[in-house]
């Protein structure tokens, strides 16, 4: 299934795809929202476009971390809702599979989001915990 885009949608396309920094990726998102903002361009093109800026962010530093308008963004939020309070229950874990399975993210996915996030909370100096299969935390 093709699905066209606008000319605006398609220029922001080339400069995400020509993105050699993370840094780049950001502004080419912060852009694209102020163009959602301005109904520029529709939700769903930025969608398109959060997706791509997050697939080339990780081909750039897998470790990086873009806030852009995109699937895995909306997966990001719920999950530091959850994080918030510093503990992920399992029954946390089991909506944030509902989540994912709706989102289409993977495993691999989520596993280098949470990574992402508990890495930038403990460098914050805040203690995250994660309750495992058993109920016990790790």
């Amino acid at each position: 299934m093709t699905v066209r885009v606008s000319r605006r949608a398609r220029r922001f396309l080339r400069r995400i795809q020509k993105s050699r920094e993370i840094p780049d990726l950001q502004v080419i998102a912060n852009e694209i929202q102020n163009e959602v903002d301005a109904r520029n361009i529709t939700y769903e093109e930025a969608n398109q476009l959060g997706n791509q800026i997050q697939n080339r962010a990780d081909m750039i530093d897998v470790s990086g971390l873009v806030y852009a308008i995109s699937d895995r963004d909306t997966y990001r939020r719920t999950l530091e809702i959850y994080l918030k309070d510093g503990l992920l229950t399992r029954t946390e874990q089991m909506l944030l599979w509902d989540e994912r399975r709706k989102l289409g993210l993977t495993q691999e996915e989520h596993d280098r989001l949470i990574d992402k996030l508990i890495t930038l909370y403990r460098s914050q100096g805040r203690s995250i915990r994660v309750q495992g299969p058993s109920g016990g935390d790790s």
